[in-house]
C-alpha cells in the first residue's frame, strides 16, 4: 500500500501545496530533484530538499523491493546473492562477537604520524565519523589530503588499498600539494620493498605511482549547502559504483552552514539529516568519514572568560564518533582526542612537512603539554588559538 503524503510531518502550508500540485503519494515524488519539486509546488529549494529527505526512507524500500523481484532465473540468482549483504547492513543477524571480529579485521588508515596513529588506535577507523576541529592554518586540510593518499597504500604494505572522495566546500584542495604527499608515500613504500625483497610488494609498486594516487581521489566542489546536501544524498550510489572508495572527506562541514541562515531551526534540521546520512554511509558501506570543522568563540564560560569551541553548536557534537581538537602551542601543532568511545583523552604533537603529516622528532621542554594542562587553560592564554610566528612551518 502506498503511503499518503499527508501522513508525513510536513508543515500545513507545504502539505496543502503538495496536494494542490497533484502529489498524493510517496511514489509521486520518485525521481524528482529539489529544484524540480520547488518549481512545480511553489516552495523554496530548502523546503523541497527537506520534503525529499523525509520521504527518502519510504522510497528506498520500494525501489529495493522492485529491483529484487524474481522476473527471470538470472535475476533470482542475483537477488539471492544480495541477501547476506542486506542482512549485515541492517545488523539484525550480527552478535556483539561478530561486530568485535569485524572491527578487528578492519585496517585503519594511517596518518604517517606515529603518535597520532597510536592515539587513534592505529589510525582513522573505518565505519566511523572522525571530526577534525581547529583554527585556520593548524593543518586540518593537510591531514585530510594526507589521508586521501594513505588510504591508497596497498594492503601488502599494511594499507587499505582503496580510493577517496574529497568534498571541497572552501576551495582549499591543492592538487600540487597532494602530488608532493603522493611522491613521498611512493618513496616510503619503495624503501620498505627494497629492504624486504618481497615479490608481492614489487608487483604492488608497479601500479602504486603518483598518477595512480591522484586518479584515485575523486574531488567534488560544493558552492552552497544545497549542493552539499544533494551530493551527500547521491554518495551511496557513487560509492556502490566506485566500490574501492574507503574514505570520504568533507572539508569543511561548517563553511556553508555558518552564513546566510535566518532560520536556525531549519539549519538544525538540515544538519541532523546530513549527520544521519553520513552515519548511514559510514556503517553500511564500511568506510571512514572525515569532517573538518571550524572554531568559534564562546563568551562567558564557567570562569567568565571567552574560549574557542567547535562551530555548529553542541548538538552537532553528537554527529561524530571521534573528535580531535587541533591547536598551536609555542609554534608547535598539537592534537587532543576530545571524544572517543574506546580511547582515553590525550594530547600528542604532530608536524606538517613538505612530505606531509609526520611525527615530531624533537620538542623543546617549554613546548611540552599534557592533557591536564590543556584542560586547565583559561581564556587569557588559550592554547587553541593560533600563535602567529614568522618562521612557522606551513
Amino acid at each position: 500500500m502506498q503511503r499518503d503524503i499527508g501522513s508525513f510531518p510536513f508543515s500545513p502550508t507545504v502539505r496543502v501545496k503538495l496536494k494542490n500540485a497533484g502529489f498524493s503519494t510517496v511514489e509521486d515524488l520518485t525521481g524528482l530533484k529539489p529544484s524540480e519539486l520547488s518549481k512545480e509546488v511553489g516552495i523554496s529549494k530548502e523546503a523541497a530538499l527537506e520534503v525529499l529527505q523525509l520521504v527518502k526512507g519510504e522510497l528506498d524500500p520500494v525501489h529495493s523491493h522492485q529491483s529484487s523481484m524474481p522476473t527471470t532465473s538470472k535475476s533470482t540468482t542475483s537477488s539471492q546473492r544480495l541477501v547476506p549483504s542486506q542482512q549485515s547492513k541492517t545488523g539484525s543477524t550480527l552478535t556483539a562477537l561478530d561486530m568485535l571480529r569485524q572491527e578487528k579485521s578492519h585496517q585503519p588508515i594511517v596518518t604517517f604520524c606515529q603518535d597520532l596513529d597510536e592515539m587513534l588506535g592505529g589510525g582513522v577507523q573505518l565505519g566511523k565519523i572522525t571530526e577534525l576541529c581547529g583554527a585556520p592554518g593548524v593543518g586540518k586540510t593537510q591531514i585530510c589530503m594526507q589521508l586521501c593518499v594513505d588510504v591508497q597504500i596497498p594492503q601488502c604494505f599494511g594499507g587499505v588499498g582503496g580510493e577517496a572522495v574529497y568534498i571541497d566546500t572552501e576551495g582549499s584542495f591543492i592538487a600540487h600539494r597532494v602530488a608532493d604527499m603522493a611522491k613521498a608515500a611512493v618513496q616510503h613504500c619503495t624503501c620498505i620493498s627494497a629492504s624486504s625483497q618481497s615479490t608481492e610488494e614489487q608487483e604492488a609498486l608497479s601500479t602504486f605511482t603518483v598518477n595512480h594516487i591522484l586518479s584515485g581521489i575523486h574531488v567534488f566542489r560544493c558552492h552552497n549547502y544545497t549542493e552539499l546536501i544533494a551530493l551527500v544524498n547521491l554518495l551511496p550510489d557513487f560509492v556502490t559504483e566506485k566500490n574501492k572508495v574507503h574514505l570520504i572527506v568533507i572539508d569543511s562541514i561548517a563553511f556553508h552552514f555558518r552564513h546566510d541562515f535566518d532560520d536556525m531551526s531549519l539549519r538544525t534540521r538540515l544538519l541532523n539529516g546530513l549527520a544521519q546520512n553520513l552515519i548511514r554511509i559510514a556503517t553500511h558501506q564500511n568506510l571512514a568519514v572525515v569532517l573538518t570543522n571550524q572554531m568559534t568563540t564562546k563568551v562567558g564560560g564557567h570562569n567568565g572568560h571567552s574560549h574557542l569551541v567547535p562551530a555548529l553548536g553542541e548538538s552537532w557534537g553528537h554527529a561524530s564518533t571521534i573528535r580531535l581538537i587541533l591547536f598551536w602551542r609555542n609554534s608547535q601543532r598539537y592534537a587532543t582526542l576530545y571524544k572517543s568511545p574506546s580511547k582515553q583523552e590525550m594530547t600528542v604533537p604532530y608536524d606538517i612537512t613538505l612530505s606531509g603529516v609526520r611525527t615530531v622528532t624533537q620538542i623543546s621542554s617549554e613546548s611540552n603539554i599534557s592533557t591536564s594542562d590543556h584542560a586547565s587553560e583559561d581564556g587569557d592564554t588559550n592554547p587553541r588559538k593560533r600563535l602567529r610566528v614568522e618562521d612557522e612551518s606551513r
